[in-house]
């Protein structure tokens, strides 16, 4: 495999992915797989630094810059201490790295006081972290320790505090030229997220298997001009249509276009859980849910109750009851490639939300419009038994309807 880098890759590393939060230390090493977990987020464990320091990040193929909290502080307790790595140097603001390879930030870089290269990070969901640049040796099962430049953050504001304390920090996977897999080179990278107990797995590089089925493709939509709306490093792909079962939904081909100011994306995103549709997409997919749930269903009147300020239909069902009625698939039809939710990934069972003796179940799609977002956003909860190829050196993204756990195995990944 040819690298635009100076040390030798292996092939492929394999990522086990498991929903308990683990201890770095307490995980048996092999010699190329690395603990790889889901809760709310994706998590990789990993060391950082001369001597190395475990640190766990979230996985994020919406953002750019990779960054580990540096500051720990009683909601952070895992940081990582730059004063103990001797390997660690913090970007001076002159330097081309600083002034040439943030250009896709959405907040420029900027000078601190002690002239290094300051970094103000923000997300969709309303977190955000500052700090400075700096460099560090990573390492990564089998890989040998990589010089990876990364943001040492001093202040982090996060939404989710309760999961994001879990973590050091986040593992930027977009297509930006200081994302994690633009620094190590990889032509590619797969994953696969199982829908049962969430084991499954990271895999980076060539995922050429005779084995697999054929993954359908979908072109990654580039626009050259910058628009401002568009982020132009989104693994962004072109949505032409929503079926509820088989049932195509009336919807102008120009609902799913970006806008002259770019507004208005599809992008496939692993750092968000649900998936979320501008407003008049998702008016449509909630009307034909509804009627195709009418008798099956027993929908919560409650218009007070919002999950996560954006899925406002839910729907009460008993306690007692374990399995779900047998509900309407939904499918995102892509240019060249399709992505079908089945009926237990549709409903998301809200988190200590009861009432009476019933539980609260929400559609799993939310409308962006609720948040303030201009995009559509494909959440990892919907990726689940797909596997997802992200193939940049051929600008598309792969996708196929797979048992994750079985895949797992494939691998030789044990849980």
């Amino acid at each position: 495999m040819e690298s635009s880098l100076s040390f030798s890759l292996p092939e492929t590393l394999v990522l086990p992915l498991k929903t308990q939060l683990i201890s770095s230390g307490s995980v048996p090493r092999s010699p190329s797989k690395l603990p790889f977990h889901h809760n709310v987020s994706l998590t990789v464990s990993l060391t950082v630094g001369t001597p190395p320091q475990n640190v766990s990040m979230v996985i994020d193929t919406g953002s750019e810059l990779s960054w580990l909290h540096c500051n720990k502080t009683a909601t952070y307790p895992s940081a990582f201490d730059p004063t103990r790595s001797t390997s660690y140097g913090p970007i001076p603001c002159s330097s081309p790295t600083c002034t040439n390879r943030t250009q896709d930030f959405t907040i420029p870089a900027s000078c601190d006081s002690n002239d290094f290269c300051h970094a103000t990070l923000s997300y969709a969901d309303a977190s955000s972290s500052e700090g400075n640049l700096a460099s560090d040796t990573f390492n990564m099962g089998s890989f040998d320790s990589l010089d990876m430049v990364f943001g040492c953050m001093h202040s982090v504001f996060s939404s989710n505090t309760d999961e994001d304390s879990k973590n050091t920090g986040l593992m930027g996977m977009n297509r930006g030229s200081l994302s994690f897999v633009s620094q190590m080179g990889f032509p590619k990278f797969s994953y696969c997220i199982s829908g049962t107990d969430f084991s499954g797995l990271l895999l980076l590089g060539e995922s050429n298997f005779t084995w697999m089925l054929p993954l359908n493709y979908t072109p990654l939509i580039q626009i050259s001009t910058p628009l401002p709306y568009f982020d132009r490093v989104a693994y962004t792909v072109q949505l032409e249509g929503i079926k509820v079962s088989d049932k195509l939904l009336p919807i102008p081909k120009s609902v799913f276009e970006p806008d002259h100011t770019g507004a208005g994306q599809t992008m496939v995103d692993s750092g968000t859980q649900f998936t979320f549709l501008l407003g008049p997409a998702y008016t449509a997919l909630r009307t034909e849910f509804l009627n195709q749930t009418t008798g099956v269903l027993r929908v919560l009147e409650d218009s007070n109750f919002v999950f996560q300020g954006a899925m406002d239909l839910c729907y009460r069902v008993p306690i007692t009851q374990r399995v779900l009625p047998r509900l309407p698939t939904v499918s995102l039809v892509f240019r060249g490639a399709e992505m079908t939710v089945s009926y237990e990934r549709v409903l998301y069972r809200v988190p200590g939300e009861e009432r009476g003796n019933d539980s609260v179940h929400c559609l799993s799609f939310g409308n962006s419009d609720l948040l303030g977002v201009e995009a559509y956003v494909i959440g990892h909860h919907h990726q689940q038994n797909v596997w997802m190829e992200f193939d940049l050196e051929n600008s598309r993204i792969g996708l196929a309807q797979v048992r994750c756990d079985l895949a797992g195995k494939r691998f030789g990944v044990a849980h």
